[in-house]
């Protein structure tokens, strides 16, 4: 008899650990996806629209580009994780603490906890900007700042502070394993780091394989920038293979910071997309491409992948962007990145009437069907993997109940 509740205690803690370390996560969707919510339009929906069309799409986390009282007001009860930004002009003003804690006091507290505000992204590519050596010098003193009126109003452990980067900050990227940081801004980026190392807050970095595609069409492959089934690369010092080029710019970024002595700290995607018309010297900027690119990213976000090498962290992105903006200046991909026109219709298809189970695609061709199609499809393929392997489980637990129990099958 007591041999009998020696096997029966010993099958409860396999059963324990098989439910533990069983993949019972898919059921959260793909949470790691989010979108830029542009507002430099004179013809945009209003954002109460907005969150009807977020929610449509079953996404749950937006970025914007400042603290827009009516946005922040319109999301309240939402429960949309929302990302705000302090504009780069406003940096040198917000060093001093005083200032900074106002500026909290007058754009967070009101609105949190009504208002999921989960980030506060300090400027917007720094370290690129056209007034870069003013703005570098004020970038980490102003993060301090906020992050001290945070923690005086109680914010700090619900709000994480961080500042996305243009991949411009990037001395090498290719291969991914000799990734590193331009010297001329190892200074403050170490300071930046060390940052966000303290606070366990992410970098963020806006990556946009369009760019490199369009910089050199002979040398990079289409196929690879746009998530289709391609033979991709392998990293000669990691054996690391990479079938896609966004994965590859997050690793270099992970390995860049590895050289100035920080691990750990998590990399996200603040914002990446693909502009469906450009000029006549833009090359790649097309309908089809932008569609291809944009509906891959979600297959693939809907499977919460990570990178190569890191492989169970799911990469946590932002597509940019949600409509195309009129009043944006620049090239004429610059106004063309949306995924919606102003008034709410698709500016092009990145659902697929049925999605495959397979990793990747084999087609850039598309089909008429609405971006909802997306989720649910790969929803009810995440579903029945999730079936199959509770199944497979089951019968583990099964097989080891009766070794244990000595009993025949």
């Amino acid at each position: 008899m007591a041999a009998f509740f020696s096997r029966i205690s010993i099958f409860k803690i396999f059963l324990a650990f098989t439910l533990c370390f069983s993949d019972i996560g898919f059921l959260q969707g793909a949470t790691s996806l989010g979108i830029n919510y542009g507002q430099l339009g004179d013809n945009l929906l209003p954002p109460e629209k907005v969150l009807d069309l977020l929610s449509s799409l079953k996404i749950t986390k937006a970025r914007i580009y400042d603290t827009n009282p009516q946005v922040l007001t319109a999301f309240a009860n939402s429960g949309v994780e929302l990302m705000v930004t302090i504009e780069n002009a406003m940096l040198g003003q917000l060093m001093n603490p005083q200032a900074a804690f106002q500026w909290v006091s007058s754009h967070i507290k009101p609105y949190f906890p009504a208002t999921n505000i989960t980030s506060i992204a300090v400027g917007n590519e720094v370290f690129t900007d056209d007034d870069t050596t003013v703005l570098l010098s004020n970038l980490v003193p102003a993060m301090i700042s906020i992050q001290t009126a945070l923690a005086q109003l109680g914010l700090d452990s619900y709000i994480k502070i961080s500042t996305p980067c243009s991949l411009a900050v990037l001395k090498e990227s290719y291969p991914p394993s000799a990734g590193s940081f331009k010297p001329e801004v190892a200074q403050v980026m170490t300071q930046l780091l060390q940052f966000l190392q303290s606070t366990k807050a992410p970098f963020w970095i806006n990556a946009y394989p369009y760019f490199a595609y369009k910089g050199d069409p002979n040398r990079v492959s289409l196929d690879y920038v746009l998530f289709n089934a391609n033979q991709g690369m392998v990293d000669p010092f990691t054996k690391l293979h990479y079938d896609n080029m966004l994965y590859a710019q997050v690793d270099a970024a992970i390995y860049a910071m590895a050289r100035l002595g920080f691990n750990g700290i998590e990399v996200k995607v603040s914002e990446t997309g693909w502009p469906s018309r450009g000029d006549s010297n833009e090359i790649g900027a097309t309908l089809q491409n932008a569609a291809t690119y944009n509906r891959n990213l979600l297959r693939r976000q809907l499977q919460n992948e990570g990178t190569p090498l890191r492989p169970k962290l799911r990469l946590e992105v932002y597509v940019f962007a949600l409509f195309n903006e009129d009043m944006k200046p620049g090239p004429t991909s610059e106004r063309n990145y949306g995924l919606f026109q102003p008034d709410g219709t698709m500016a092009y298809n990145v659902g697929l009437s049925a999605i495959s189970t397979s990793r990747t695609p084999t087609s850039s061709s598309t089909t008429s069907a609405s971006i909802s199609d997306v989720f649910s499809s790969a929803t009810k393929a995440a579903t029945m993997e999730y079936r199959q392997s509770w199944v497979g489980w089951i019968t583990v637990c099964m097989v080891t109940f009766h070794v244990f129990m000595g009993r025949p099958f």
